[in-house]
C-alpha cells in the first residue's frame, strides 16, 4: 500500500462523454475533426449495428476475436493498411477497443507488434483513435494498455503506451441494453475485479482507491438488477460507469492475483475472460484476506454483505457470484483436470501482476486455488 505523497500519473482520453444518448456526438465529433476515411475495429455482431454511429464513409473489420491472437490483430492492422484510414474506432466490448489501441499505433508505422510490446515503445499515432463500449466491463476506453494472446506461447502480451489513449470516449449505457444476461454478469465481475484488485494492491494509492471502492459499490448495486432486467436504464448506466472507474484504476495501478491466476482460463481454455474472473474472484480475495483485511471488509461491504473471517469473505463473495447465475465450477467450463498443474506453473510467471498482489503467492498455492474452483 502507497501513502498520499507518492507521485502518481493519470492519463485521461481528451474528450469523454458519458450518459445515454451519446452515440449521438460521434458524427458531429468526426466532422469537426475533418475525418473521412473512418476505420471501425469491431466483432461480428456489433458489426451488424454500425448504423447507430451514423456516419458515412467508413470501413470495417468485423472479425475481432474473443481473447484476440495475434493472427486476429496481423489481419486487422492489415485491412487498416489496405483502408489507409485516417481515425480508428473501437466499437465493441474490450476485445474490439484493445485491438484498435494496436491498429491505431501501428497503421502505416511498419512495425509489428513484438517491436512495440511491453512499456513505452509504442510509436505516436498518425490517425485518430476513438473508443466506443458495447459493454461495461474492461474499461478499455480510458485505458493506454493492450492485451494480445501470443498463440505460441499462449501468454498474453501487453503492450502499453500513452499513444494508445483515445482522442474521444463514449460511453453511452443504451448501446449496453442488448447485451444478455450471462454476459452482463460477466462484464460486470470484470469490472469489479479491476476495481479490488487495484483497492487491495500493493501498488494502490488514495487517489485510485477513491475510484476503485465508488466502482465496487456500483457493481454491488446494479449488477443483480442489470442481470435480472436488461432494459433497466439505470442499472446500466451503473454498470458503465462502474466500467469507466475500473478502468481508470488500470493504468495507474492495474490489477494483480486475480487476473493472473484467470488468465490460463482464457488462453488455453478459451472462457470469456469475465467469467474466468468471477471463477477466481473469491478465492483471490479470500486469500488476501489477512495481508489487507481493512480493504477486504470494504469490498465486502460493497457487495452487500459482512466478514470478519477468511471463510466469511469467501462465502459471501462466491455467493454473490453465484446469486448472478454463473456456474462457478472449472470443470463445469470445461476445464480438464490434468492441466491445472501447468495452469499453476503459467499464472504464477505473470510476474507483472503477482508481484503486486498483497500476499505472495507460490506455484502451490495458486493450484489450490484452481483446485478449490474445480
Amino acid at each position: 500500500m502507497t501513502t498520499i505523497d507518492r507521485p502518481l500519473e493519470m492519463l485521461r482520453p481528451a474528450m469523454v462523454r458519458f450518459g445515454e444518448g451519446t452515440i449521438g456526438v460521434l458524427a458531429e465529433w468526426i466532422a469537426e475533426k475533418g475525418i473521412r476515411r473512418p476505420f471501425i475495429v469491431s466483432d461480428a455482431f456489433n458489426a451488424t449495428r454500425t448504423d447507430l454511429l451514423k456516419i458515412s464513409g467508413a470501413t470495417e473489420f468485423s472479425k475481432v476475436m474473443p481473447e484476440p491472437d495475434l493472427t486476429n490483430l496481423e489481419d486487422a492492422v492489415a485491412a487498416a493498411e489496405k483502408a489507409e484510414p485516417d481515425a480508428i474506432i473501437g466499437f465493441g466490448g474490450g476485445s474490439a477497443m484493445d485491438l484498435a489501441k494496436l491498429v491505431a499505433v501501428m497503421v502505416g508505422s511498419g512495425k509489428v507488434l513484438s517491436d512495440i510490446s511491453g512499456p513505452h515503445r509504442a510509436p505516436p499515432r498518425k490517425v485518430a483513435l476513438i473508443q466506443i463500449p458495447t459493454t461495461a466491463g474492461t474499461g478499455s476506453e480510458v485505458g493506454t494498455r493492450a492485451l494480445i494472446t501470443d498463440p505460441k506461447t499462449m501468454n498474453k502480451v501487453a503492450t502499453e503506451s500513452r499513444h494508445m489513449l483515445a482522442d474521444l470516449a463514449i460511453v453511452d449505457p443504451g448501446l449496453t441494453i442488448t447485451v444478455p444476461a450471462a454476459i452482463t454478469a460477466a462484464t460486470g465481475v470484470d469490472a469489479m475485479a479491476h476495481c479490488v484488485e487495484a483497492f487491495t494492491s500493493k501498488r494502490s494509492h488514495p487517489i485510485i482507491d477513491t475510484y476503485a471502492l465508488e466502482g465496487t459499490k456500483l457493481v454491488g448495486k446494479f449488477l443483480a438488477r442489470a442481470v435480472k432486467d436488461g432494459s433497466d436504464v439505470e442499472a446500466r448506466a451503473g454498470l458503465s460507469l462502474a466500467a469507466f472507474y475500473g478502468g481508470v484504476c488500470l493504468g495507474p495501478v492495474n490489477t494483480t492475483a486475480g487476473h493472473a491466476v484467470s488468465y490460463p482460463l482464457g488462453t488455453r481454455h478459451k472462457i470469456a475472460h469475465g467469467i474466468a474472473n468471477a471463477l477466481i474472484f473469491p478465492h483471490v480475495l479470500a486469500i488476501n484476506f489477512d495481508a489487507v483485511p481493512e480493504k477486504t471488509k470494504l469490498v465486502c461491504a460493497a457487495l452487500g454483505f459482512a466478514a470478519d473471517t477468511r471463510e466469511e469473505v469467501f462465502a459471501g463473495a462466491y455467493a454473490f457470484c453465484k446469486g448472478l447465475g454463473l456456474d462457478m465450477t472449472l470443470s463445469g467450463h470445461g476445464v480438464p483436470e490434468s492441466d491445472l498443474s501447468a495452469m499453476a506453473e503459467e499464472a504464477h510467471a505473470i510476474r507483472r501482476l503477482l508481484d503486486f498482489n498483497p500476499k505472495d503467492l507460490s506455484v502451490t498455492d495458486i493450484l489450490a486455488i484452481y483446485k478449490a474452483a474445480y
